[in-house]
């Protein structure tokens, strides 16, 4: 009935759809959850568009991506500059020379710089865990108020117990400079990214409501190819085992007023709060509502069925998807792609990327 069946509705599922009509293809899109667009699906409250599933800042050095998205939906100039905030202190991100004034008092650069080689020298040989190969990087002060307690909630450990290559390397800029990425391009879609997965699937048959891992014998024979963007252990029904997540909690609260904490998005660094950062919406458009939301994130311990955030990249679990990577090769017309068939992290331009890619290799 269909050349294509595609599992999952995020930003690698909806691209791959368009181009797929586009090129004059037949698609189907079935999709778990009751709405579209995976974890950047945007709802509309009283003129605000909330981040349901965390804040999406969409940013991309690749010209040919950012005119992609661009001809579905027009991109605001929003920049993102988050604040940490460390019992009731508050610092700049990413570490600049704003974070190292308030931190220390230094006024140039080379202060700066001295200040963070002379705590570096903390460690000694090569790091042997996280909180090791942080202060090698960054020093003790930056390390203790704005990295150990964030960490620690987001993976549920110490960071003495983390493997060190988790912070391969952290940012440091030696310029007055808040924006938090280096991409040329960056924004935020105006009216949010449920427009943009609207643009999309329009013209597509999509089916919400629809779990493909427990009705698949509905849908195996109705389509040439089948297109899997869920979670790679789900789909061999975890016979080599279950590949491990961190999880999310989403507390979204409507304040009475206008401004409540000033900047979209501010991480709290200590390890008493027991939320990683709460993202005040209406910041990410420029929003003068009288009224406003905000949402609080807690990183929770994963269980099977809940929706899974980010993959836990230590050793066993890689060398698990390994294994299930070297199954879903075996399978015949189905391709697997996305962070959760992929098992990895993606940032949304790579996701998009990813896509065309695909697009291209199965046309």
């Amino acid at each position: 009935m269909y050349d294509y069946l595609i599992i999952g509705s995020g930003l690698f599922g909806c691209v791959f759809a368009h181009e797929m009509k586009k090129a004059g293809k037949s698609c189907l899109v079935i999709e778990k959850r009751d709405h579209v667009g995976g974890n950047v699906y945007c709802e509309e409250k009283d003129g605000i568009h909330i981040h349901k599933y965390g804040a999406h800042i969409f940013h991309t050095s690749n010209t040919a991506i950012w005119n992609y998205v661009n001809q579905f939906v027009e991109f605001n100039h929003y920049v993102n500059s988050p604040v940490a905030n460390y019992k009731g202190e508050l610092y700049n991100l990413p570490f600049n020379m704003n974070t190292f004034s308030q931190m220390w008092g230094v006024v140039t650069p080379a202060e700066a710089a001295a200040k963070i080689a002379k705590q570096r020298t903390a460690i000694q040989g090569e790091p042997k865990n996280l909180e090791e190969q942080a202060i090698s990087l960054i020093g003790t002060d930056i390390y203790t108020k704005l990295i150990k307690g964030y960490t620690e909630k987001q993976w549920g450990r110490s960071c003495t117990d983390l493997p060190a290559f988790i912070i391969r390397r952290l940012p440091v800029r030696y310029t007055f400079d808040n924006n938090y990425f280096n991409d040329r391009y960056q924004g935020i879609p105006m009216g949010g990214y449920t427009v943009l997965i609207e643009a999309l699937l329009e013209g597509i048959e999509v089916r919400t409501g629809v779990d493909y891992n427990k009705h698949r014998e509905e849908f195996n024979d109705i389509a040439d190819t089948i297109i899997y963007t869920g979670p790679i252990d789900a789909y061999f029904q975890y016979r080599l085992g279950q590949l491990e997540y961190r999880g999310l909690r989403f507390e979204t609260e409507r304040l009475e007023e206008e401004n409540y904490q000033g900047v979209a998005v501010m991480n709290y660094t200590d390890r008493e709060t027991p939320y990683t950062r709460s993202i005040e919406h209406k910041h990410f458009e420029f929003g003068t509502q009288p009224v406003t939301y905000v949402t609080k994130e807690y990183p929770t311990d994963w269980k099977p069925g809940e929706e899974a955030y980010y993959p836990v990249n230590d050793d066993r679990n890689q060398t698990l998807y390994r294994q299930y990577a070297a199954l879903a090769k075996q399978e015949r017309q189905v391709v697997f792609g996305g962070r959760l068939a992929e098992y990895k992290y993606y940032d949304m331009d790579d996701v998009i990327a990813s896509a065309l890619t695909a697009v291209k290799q199965y046309q």
